[in-house]
């Protein structure tokens, strides 16, 4: 045979994929903190959508493509009118969940927000429940809703724990579209065949770079990247329940495959099997919208903003003791163009709450830049070290800790207490305090849209464990329907 000639035996699915079928077809979640943490990420989440719809460079994203089109069953966008195909409405709900940088955060090898993954889930899942009603069958609950959340979390946690894909200049948010693949293909019914086909469609597609991240190209796609991705999930899984064929090689394909087009030939690892683990230890942004590296390092601010406010134009220096991923994605210099550019900037978000004892999304804003040229001259005293114990408890299975330490140095020579903070108040060792702060949270962005009587609704029925996952969803998405 002549070497030229490839052997064409076409081969089973890659093992990755068959774990991932595997897990979502059979396991079933156990654990009463994954099911209540789930539904505290739920809440989160959608309230960090409602949040958004405040901002015009969000909202003017939503809507169907052609406009006036009537969808039969659509899927809501909560906090609008709006009734999409599930395609659109994925995108959409997925574009204001991660519009301000507000929902959840997952951090190891690989950085994400697995609560992107909603967009699909809850769209797909408003759109069949109310065509089964319409039918005559039973809708899907809101624990389908939240079983789909811990095993679209566990999915693109797993992945992350030891693969980089931003090492190898891709975006985390290929993750929300395995992710959101497998577990919309489980709620449409599908059998192994489909959801093997549809998870090696997620790893054929072409990947998203990560430079609209990073100086000098950051910008707002990274505010919908994930809406993006999400949708692209409810498309791939709607071409394959037609009876579009997979792709079984193609993580491992010699030469054509992922790992040696786009992960230079390596193959991933996973540190653990699928279970729960990542819902139980996420990481909630809890008090500020703020890139996760710097939620520590924001806490600090606001604690030593009682000390500096009277002293700011006394500041010589402020020091930033930090872990390396931190200084290798959001610590920047020079101008920052815009909200996108600040709300990854580690300087900025420590400088605000510093100057004002508070980090909001508004202080993103070009406005509120350009009036406050304080906080740019605060950025050019900053130092920002690394501390190599802060980033070893960063990748320890055990601790998952985001350290970082702030101190401000005054001309006189004194300088204020080294104020350390190594888990955020959204961290799992930190939950009996957030979780509290968390629903108030919830409650804000609640009124941001509804009136009071249709607040205490939803907190009431989001409160209770029980009656929550007994709702359907058609009824839960009918009460975020302005």
């Amino acid at each position: 045979m002549s070497a030229n000639v490839e052997l064409n035996e076409r081969p089973p699915y890659d093992d990755i994929l068959q774990e991932i079928a595997d897990y979502v077809l059979n396991y079933e979640i156990e654990s009463e903190e994954a099911w209540n943490t789930a539904r505290n990420c739920l809440i989160d989440t959608l309230g960090c959508g409602l949040l958004a719809l405040r901002f015009p460079e969000c909202t003017k994203h939503l809507g169907p493509i052609v406009e006036g089109t009537t969808v039969p069953h659509g899927a809501r966008v909560p906090g609008t009118q709006l009734r999409l195909d599930p395609v659109k409405a994925a995108w959409d709900i997925g574009c204001i969940v991660r519009w301000l940088d507000y929902n959840d955060t997952w951090l190891a090898a690989e950085w994400g927000h697995p609560s992107d993954n909603l967009g699909a889930i809850l769209a797909v899942s408003d759109y069949l429940s109310q065509k089964r009603v319409a039918s005559g069958l039973a809708p899907l609950t809101m624990r389908d809703v939240l079983e789909a959340m811990v095993m679209a979390h566990e999915i693109q946690g797993v992945l992350a724990l030891e693969n980089s894909f931003n090492r190898v200049g891709l975006d985390h948010v290929v993750l929300v579209k395995v992710a959101s693949t497998a577990v919309v293909a489980k709620l449409h019914g599908a059998d192994r065949e489909q959801m093997l086909a549809a998870l090696s469609h997620a790893w054929v597609d072409g990947q998203a770079l990560r430079t609209y991240r990073h100086a000098p190209n950051a910008g707002s796609r990274k505010s919908w990247a994930a809406g993006d991705a999400t949708s692209r999930a409810v498309r791939l899984v709607d071409i394959v329940t037609r009876g579009e064929m997979g792709v079984p090689g193609v993580l491992t394909a010699p030469g054509w495959g992922f790992y040696d087009v786009s992960f230079k030939g390596k193959s991933f690892r996973l540190q653990r099997p699928y279970g729960s683990y990542v819902m139980e230890n996420v990481l909630f942004k809890i008090s500020f919208p703020a890139e996760f590296h710097s939620q520590t390092a924001c806490e600090a601010a606001v604690t030593l903003h009682p000390s500096v406010k009277d002293r700011l134009d006394e500041i010589d220096k402020i020091v930033i003791t930090t872990h390396e991923s931190a200084i290798r994605i959001i610590s920047k210099q020079g101008e920052l163009a815009n909200p996108a550019d600040r709300d990854h900037c580690l300087q900025y978000m420590t400088a605000v709450p510093l100057i004002f004892g508070d980090l909001v999304a508004e202080h993103y804003e070009d406005e509120f830049h350009s009036a406050n040229p304080l906080i740019d001259e605060l950025r050019g005293k900053m130092e920002v070290v690394e501390d190599t114990r802060y980033s070893e408890e960063y990748h320890d299975p055990d601790k998952r800790s985001i350290a970082n330490a702030l101190q401000v140095y005054f001309k006189d020579g004194s300088c204020t207490d080294k104020i350390e903070v190594e888990y955020p108040i959204g961290h799992r060792r930190r939950r009996e305090e957030g979780i509290p702060v968390l629903e108030a949270k919830f409650r804000r962005n609640l009124e941001t849209r509804f009136p009071k009587g249709r607040c205490d609704k939803i907190m009431s029925l989001c409160l209770d464990q029980k009656a929550l996952e007994a709702t359907p969803v058609n009824m839960f998405c009918e009460l975020f329907v302005i």
